[in-house]
């Protein structure tokens, strides 16, 4: 049986992250108080396996404090019922949730205390930082639509082989601000540019005239070397440790011409292992 946790910053995309698992073919609840986890479990989840073989639940600051506090316990408790459970957890840069509560006119479930807002964001984020630190793959949102969060969804949980690693590698421009869900960021803004090549300018590391200008680099080759090798030797670590998730971030000013093709090249030199490989350019879109 399979239960993922999706918890995370209110306006960070959970009701779309729960719809997409809707439509994977999970049984989604939204909004269920953290205490009635165990019974959930017990007399609903076990008792009736067929209905409930792959379920999702929406856990968030609508949840009193107190009953968050023990989420370890009832992760533990789950887990030790032989179901394979999962905690995603889902956020966004505040200056991205403000634009959004300003844009859709919400509430924030905080609200009701007289809180400013960017106020309610901060408090809401120390109420779930007890669960937060058990996630087993954080999205940040900040600079993701609809569609692209659908489709990470799918490829990270609804559709990716359970049995291996997931590896993301994403390209990002460091002008946009570095992915808050990196584990590993990885700065290319030493390389050789092509934005300073009045032809290669409009294009991006998937055009060939750009990947043929980085192939020609020494320096790029260099690059690649020193994290393929790097990679080579801490992705089994990670595997050994029973990792579900790992975000490799490739950094370069615009995230558009060497970041792009790095992370590209890196993903298909790993997609050669027995590893889920993503690949998602945060710039190009």
């Amino acid at each position: 049986m399979k239960l993922i946790i999706v918890s995370g910053l209110s306006g960070s995309g959970k009701s779309i992250a729960l719809d997409t698992l809707e439509d994977c073919g999970y049984y989604c609840i939204d909004n269920l108080p953290a205490t009635l986890l165990e019974n959930f479990i017990t007399h609903v989840m076990l008792v009736d396996k067929t209905v409930y073989a792959k379920t999702a639940i929406g856990i968030d600051a609508r949840n009193q404090t107190e009953s968050l506090m023990n989420f370890a316990e009832r992760l533990k408790f789950i887990r030790n019922k032989g179901i394979d459970c999962e905690v995603i957890y889902m956020q966004a840069e505040e200056a991205t949730l403000l634009k959004r509560y300003s844009e859709t006119r919400r509430r924030h479930p905080l609200s009701d205390l007289n809180l400013p807002l960017n106020e309610a964001i901060k408090i809401e984020k120390d109420m779930l930082r007890s669960l937060a630190k058990y996630a087993d793959c954080v999205i940040d949102t900040s600079r993701t639509h609809y569609h692209q969060l659908r489709d990470l969804i799918k490829v990270q949980v609804g559709e990716r082989n359970k049995h291996h690693l997931s590896v993301q590698f994403q390209s990002f421009g460091y002008k946009h601000g570095i992915p808050l869900d990196a584990d590993f960021v990885f700065d290319v803004r030493s390389l050789p540019n092509p934005y300073w090549v009045p032809e290669l300018r409009g294009q991006t590391g998937k055009d060939k005239a750009v990947i043929d200008f980085l192939n020609n680099s020494e320096r790029v080759q260099e690059m690649f070397n020193d994290i393929s090798g790097f990679l080579d030797r801490w992705i089994p670590r990670f595997e050994d440790d029973d990792r579900s998730y790992l975000t490799i971030a490739i950094g370069c000013t615009g995230g558009q011409h060497r970041s792009v093709f790095l992370a590209d090249s890196l993903a298909k030199r790993f997609q050669q292992q027995s590893l889920n490989i993503i690949i998602r350019h945060r710039e190009l879109h």
